[in-house]
């Protein structure tokens, strides 16, 4: 499937979802690797975005984390926390319908989340504190001590 076509499913996965208007399709070299739409409503999970789920669905099905060289095609300009999922997976590219304009005039405001990133940590609505600091660096240095350790 060409581009287009991709976008299409993902627009299609959109207008099918009963948790929200959001679809996305995962793919690399014209093959779906996985897609989603979301869930958050009728899966009670905040974090089940359309990007998210088509990221977790095209990991399990190769089983790795890594989805270097795939495009993200979404309904909808990523979230922050979409956007981090992707970063994170190595999604060489993302293509999306609609933006931040569009998802904020039928309710969909990300820029409180991006406001508040630009704030201090002290200055955030949600309180927060560091705690146990030297405790917490003890379990990552033993983490990176491990021969099994695997970065990503």
């Amino acid at each position: 499937m060409d581009d287009e076509a991709m976008m299409r499913r993902a627009l299609a996965l959109a207008a099918g979802s009963a948790g929200g208007p959001f679809g996305a399709v995962v793919a690399r070299g014209g093959e779906v690797l996985g897609e989603g739409a979301n869930h958050v409503v009728p899966g009670r999970d905040p974090t089940a975005h359309a990007e998210v789920v088509a990221i977790r669905a095209a990991c399990a099905r190769l089983g790795t984390h890594d989805l270097s060289g795939a495009t993200l095609y979404t309904s909808c300009e990523p979230c922050p926390m979409c956007l981090g999922a992707a970063w994170w997976a190595r999604i060489g590219a993302i293509a999306y319908g609609n933006g931040h304009a569009e998802a904020a005039a039928i309710g969909f405001d990300d820029s409180a989340v991006y406001e508040e990133m630009r704030r201090p940590l002290e200055a955030r609505r949600i309180p927060m504190r560091r705690l146990l600091a030297a405790e917490a660096w003890e379990g990552f240095r033993a983490w990176k001590a491990r021969a099994d350790h695997v970065m990503y």
